[in-house]
């Protein structure tokens, strides 16, 4: 704890600064309650989001067969080279102050395939993998979004913390130090002033006598 001056303009600096904390408090502590009430509804969006995408993979197992095929097709007919990302598009966006990616759409490279190489399943398995690739995009930015307030909640914690067990009964002890300072310094100011009067007064008695 700093040392502070025992004087009346130190107590009212003190006395300032706590008005000043305990105003800013209760601002940090409702940003750190909305950080975490939004941090806890992306999860839930991202754990829709892996069920979506498992649901589809689930729906998938009867075309496991036909997805093996994909091996013979070669290095250069491969499927990879059918379903190739070409943009992920965000926006910005901001929640309690946070800048944040916001997830907007996923575009894909027009790859032309040979119909009369490929069987007819493939035009499904390209529509399949697109959706999956677009669920990973997403989720992606989702658990981008979760880092970033994830930061600022630990930050915005630590600034909670420093209020209440630091700041604040650090002001506190500061003004309740310079009070009993102040009090006796007033204290022993009355006492010496009573002190002076009777030495005036007695003082006088002796002149009059």
């Amino acid at each position: 704890m700093a040392t502070v001056k025992l004087t009346k303009n130190e107590q009212k600096k003190q006395k300032d600064q706590l008005k000043q904390f305990l105003r800013y408090l209760p601002t940090l502590q409702l940003k750190k309650q909305q950080l975490q009430i939004v941090i806890r509804q992306i999860e839930r969006e991202v754990q829709i989001l892996l069920e979506s995408q498992k649901r589809i993979i689930e729906d998938l197992k009867p075309w496991i067969a036909l997805f093996n095929e994909n091996r013979v097709f070669g290095k250069g007919k491969s499927l990879s080279n059918v379903v190739v990302v070409d943009t992920v598009l965000r926006e910005k966006g901001n929640i309690a102050g946070v800048p944040i990616p916001l997830f907007k759409e996923l575009t894909f490279k027009e790859i032309a395939h040979d119909l009369s190489f490929y069987p007819l399943w493939v035009d499904y398995a390209i529509v399949v993998l697109k959706e999956l690739a677009r669920f990973d995009a997403m989720i992606t930015t989702l658990r981008t979004q979760i880092a970033l307030l994830e930061d600022e909640l630990r930050i915005t914690s630590q600034r909670v913390n420093l209020f209440e067990k630091v700041k604040i009964p650090e002001t506190k002890e500061n003004i309740r130090k310079i009070g009993i300072y102040l009090g006796d310094q007033q204290t022993a100011a009355v006492v010496r002033g009573k002190i002076a009067k009777k030495k005036l007064v007695k003082s006088a008695k002796e002149v009059v006598a």
